[in-house]
């Protein structure tokens, strides 16, 4: 993947983590801002991932269920 050079503006305590960040691993601070743009934009690639599922049914508790992707795994596999 080619790397593209750009700017950021940060506020100046927050680079100063980073730059303590980067001193205590060894390694630059363009190394830590290129992994927090990389985690950044997979958790942004992740977010966008289409989700699906079948509801059916009507009400406050059908919405609440789909809207918990987890509600499958935690209610086995019942039929609505």
């Amino acid at each position: 993947m080619a790397i593209r050079r750009t700017t950021v503006a940060a506020e100046h305590d927050d680079l100063a983590v980073l730059e303590h960040e980067a001193r205590k691993r060894g390694v630059t601070l363009t190394q830590v801002l290129r992994e927090a743009v990389q985690h950044e934009a997979q958790r942004l690639r992740d977010d966008a991932a289409p989700r699906f599922g079948i509801v059916r049914g009507d009400g406050d508790a059908t919405r609440a269920i789909a809207d918990d992707e987890q509600a499958p795994a935690r209610q086995g596999a019942r039929e609505l």
